[in-house]
């Protein structure tokens, strides 16, 4: 077994400004060691989750970290930094900075070990010792554990030992007991679990010892989880879930009160959660957690703002009614490719059905996916009130959700519903009740009263502006010609090529679907134009890498194999690990491509009537080899742009390196 760090993994005078300077001078070191096969490509996961997360604690430590294909073994590397690098604690700059590189597939012994160090951080005499060392050597040392921070020396298990030997005396003569402490169970997780994690459920333990409070904590991290015992659940006097992904089966915290809040409020407000915690308990306030699988949740740092909240609740409404665009969208298109367009006047399979007609066949198909249609709009209200109030928000969402279908206010009423429904819960949520009423809350009062007020408030009020609107949007998409069909698709390719699959390119997405609820010859364009732009990403980064293999890391020219597939059958998310690995030369050359198609797509009329299948449904395309050229004028666009930008970027960089720099930056490369 490896060991996770040695002397010259330590750099006690780190030079570096920045934490993308520090990450690089550290993840160096890894590469000269073998550990990381793939500088850059580390570097951008390294990126990736500092983007998620800021990575500073408070006291002076900084911790970036990630899984990583490019890891062979679970790594760290250790900088001492003298005049601070900016990680984004509320405290100021690190100093002390951890570079912990995971494989993705590390096992568990080394992750546990990884653990162990992301406890010891919290423990001031092992920062102090850390500070003061002289020699990379003893830092490694006492970062395995080899020493401790006092003596430098003596094995941590021998002192454990020592310290830990019950005396018989104290078991004869301890007191009568006294009352119950008061007692907590939590969870910690972070995307990576690998250091918040576990740095939060040791400063919960910490606190609750200080505050006299018995804490249990289930670490739910990458070296896997050890989940609770029912019993020591069922006891609990309250809950706390530090958390920056999803709770795994959170349902069983149900009917306890709760505090839910991101993983640093458990590194850096662990006395406050639990007194506040105590206070709910105190006060009676009893908090339904989410069931399992939540898209969406509370989770992230206090304070975090309106309009990221409100995107996390449409994209939980839009990442639940995809599957129903899907299949509805798809049988439709089957329905028509086998009975003609005229398979929409057929009576119903239902009354009428002949085994060996394929015209039955074909309006069967056509009724099944038209059914699965009439549930996108209550789909989408159900699951954003959702993603903000949680069970009891579902029925409230698909009550609005069903009132905009029947006022045809389509996708935008879905929006209104699912917004409303979300707030008139959580205003119920609020109101005080005595005690014996809590347990019908959320079975029959919420759904009872939320239902009611959304119903009144769809119909009588915010509907029918709505159902005007949308009648009027229909109405001018379906009159799209010319120099305004090329604008919008301009603005439709920048859309789905702008964040490859992220929120930008799910608003684009889903106006083009909206449309296919009741189709006409403009929203039948704007999804052709949606589609088309989505391919060229992918497609364009795979023809990049055969064009110019030498501008890739092997590592991406692996993952060009894997996008001519992806971007036939339109996942834009297939040119992701290039935007990641290089931003700022892919995303605008894959902009770029993306607005050609979709401008290419609408001069050229095309048409789609299937929601999704790349290449796989050209047959239901109208105009089908105008729409490929679209396709293809945009992908050579993109691919000859980020070649010819990561070339520039090459030459650049050759002429400012000298010929010692460019020869260590190839060694460090090749490692």
């Amino acid at each position: 077994m490896h060991e996770l760090i040695t002397a010259d993994l330590v750099d006690l005078d780190l030079a570096a400004r920045t934490k993308e300077e520090a990450a690089r001078s550290l993840a160096a070191r890894m590469a000269a060691r073998g550990r990381v096969t793939d500088l850059d490509g580390f570097l951008a996961d390294v990126a990736a989750r500092e983007a998620q997360m800021p990575t500073g604690l408070d006291g002076g430590i900084g911790i970036p970290h990630c899984r990583s294909a490019h890891v062979t073994a679970p790594t760290l590397a250790f900088g001492r930094a003298a005049d601070g690098i900016d990680f984004g604690a509320a405290d100021g700059p690190a100093d002390l900075v951890f570079l912990i590189a995971a494989p993705a597939g590390a096992d568990d012994a080394h992750l546990t070990i990884l653990s162990s160090l992301a406890r010891s951080l919290l423990d001031p005499d092992f920062t102090s010792a850390l500070r003061s060392l002289s020699s990379p050597e003893a830092a490694a040392a006492l970062i395995r554990g080899d020493a401790t921070p006092a003596a430098g020396g003596t094995p941590p298990e021998t002192e454990t030992e020592t310290e830990t030997e019950p005396e018989p005396e104290a078991v004869a003569d301890s007191p009568a007991p006294g009352p119950a402490p008061f007692r907590v169970v939590a969870v910690t997780s972070c995307p990576t679990g690998i250091a918040h994690t576990y740095m939060a459920a040791e400063a919960l333990e910490r606190a609750g010892q200080d505050a006299g409070v018995e804490v249990v904590v289930e670490t739910q991290g990458s070296a896997g989880f050890a989940r609770l015992d029912p019993d020591v659940i069922a006891g609990a006097d309250g809950v706390i879930l530090a958390h920056d992904v999803p709770v795994r089966d959170k349902e069983r915290f149900a009917g306890k009160p709760t505090v839910d809040v991101g993983v640093k409020a458990g590194i850096n407000r662990a006395a406050e959660l639990i007194a506040e915690v105590r206070g709910k308990a105190e006060r009676g306030e009893v908090t339904a957690p989410a069931t399992p699988g939540t898209p969406v949740e509370s989770s992230g740092e206090p304070g975090e703002g309106y309009g990221t909240r409100l995107r996390k609740w449409l994209m939980s409404g839009v990442s639940y009614m995809v599957p129903f665009v899907a299949a509805g969208g798809l049988l439709i298109a089957l329905g028509f490719a086998i009975g003609g367009y005229a398979i929409d006047q057929a009576p119903s399979v239902a009354e009428q059905f002949a085994w060996g007609q394929a015209d039955s066949w074909a309006a069967l198909l056509f009724q099944i996916g038209g059914l699965a249609f009439q549930f996108l709009i209550p789909v989408l209200a159900g699951y954003i009130a959702y993603g903000m109030a949680d069970r009891p928000g579902l029925v409230p969402g698909f009550v609005g959700g069903a009132v905009a279908l029947t006022i045809n206010a389509g996708f935008l009423g879905g929006l209104a519903a699912g917004l409303i429904a979300g707030g008139v819960v959580l205003a119920i949520q609020r109101v005080t009740v005595p005690a014996p009423l809590r347990g019908i809350m959320p079975v029959v009062v919420i759904p009872l009263l939320s239902a009611a007020i959304v119903g009144f408030l769809m119909f009588l009020v915010v509907g029918k502006p709505i159902a005007a609107l949308q009648k009027a949007l229909t109405d001018w998409l379906s009159g799209l010609t010319g120099a305004n069909a090329v604008v919008l698709g301009v603005v439709l390719g920048l859309m789905m090529c702008f964040d490859l699959g992220g929120p930008l390119n799910k608003v684009a997405y889903a106006f083009a679907i909206g449309g296919l609820a009741h189709p006409n010859e403009g929203s039948l364009k704007v999804m052709a134009a949606v589609m088309a732009a989505g391919m060229v990403p992918p497609l364009a980064m795979a023809l990049a890498t055969v064009v110019r293999a030498k501008l890739f890391t092997r590592a991406e020219r692996e993952n060009g194999k894997a996008a001519w597939v992806l971007g036939a059958s339109f996942i834009t998310e297939g040119a992701i690990p290039f935007a990641a690995a290089d931003p700022l030369r892919v995303i605008p050359s894959a902009m770029a491509g993306g607005a050609v198609t979709g401008a290419l797509s609408m001069l050229f009329e095309c048409t789609l009537r299937a929601p999704h299948g790349g290449v796989f449904v050209i047959p239901l395309i109208g105009n089908p080899l105008l729409y490929l050229v679209a396709v293809l004028a945009g992908t050579l666009v993109s691919a000859a742009l980020v070649v010819l930008l990561k070339g520039h970027a090459r030459r650049t960089a050759a002429t400012q390196a000298g010929p010692e720099d460019d020869t260590a930056a190839r060694v460090a490369v090749a490692a």
